[in-house]
């Protein structure tokens, strides 16, 4: 296993400590004394988290250590931190700023669910399942990111309220985005009418 990958499994590993951290925030926040300690140490952990991904990069790129596993793992890394974050954050309310809505959650899920679902299915049947990424996917990403940071950094000078609508709207145009490519990479490849 290179030290790309361990970087990697090191960042999957965090993902629970991240979830504790805000959890225990939550319960001293429902205690009626709020440890912000906790939520800090979220934060860090975040934050090591997200720079770890850049270093096993970096790592993985500059001393050849690209992998299979590596490959599979590192995106899968990203959208584990990405959806705990996500899936956290709407039931763990942030003193002064609140928590993500629901719904969204249920949109990010739903996305995520049906992207991932319709490449095994292309994979399945086509034997080939390539997903050219787009801009959208990109910034719904980001957005999600952004929405995520705003929370746990309290920063109330932000408005939360349009960096999630704008995220949502990034991801319903990307999940379109995603889904008619792989229709159409379905139909390139004979396994649908057209």
């Amino acid at each position: 296993m290179t030290f790309a990958t361990q970087i990697t499994l090191f960042r999957i590993l965090l993902i629970p400590v991240f979830i504790g951290c805000l959890l225990y925030y939550n319960e001293s926040s429902k205690a009626g004394e709020v440890v912000d300690a906790y939520r800090l140490a979220a934060v860090i952990v975040f934050l090591v988290a997200s720079i770890s991904d850049a270093i096993d990069g970096y790592v993985a790129r500059s001393f050849k250590q690209k992998s299979q596993l590596g490959a599979v793992l590192d995106p899968l890394a990203d959208k584990a931190l990405l959806l705990s974050a996500i899936i956290t954050l709407s039931f763990v309310e942030v003193e002064g700023l609140g928590k993500l809505p629901l719904w969204f959650l249920i949109l990010v899920l739903s996305r995520d669910v049906i992207l991932i679902g319709g490449f095994i299915c292309l994979h399945l049947f086509t034997r080939h399942a390539t997903v050219r990424p787009h801009w959208s996917g990109k910034a719904s990403t980001f957005l999600q990111m952004t929405a995520v940071s705003i929370i746990l950094l309290k920063l109330k000078s932000l408005p939360l309220d349009w960096v999630v609508a704008a995220a949502a709207f990034c991801t319903v145009i990307s999940l379109v985005t995603y889904v008619v490519q792989g229709i159409r990479s379905s139909q390139e490849s004979g396994c649908a009418q057209t």
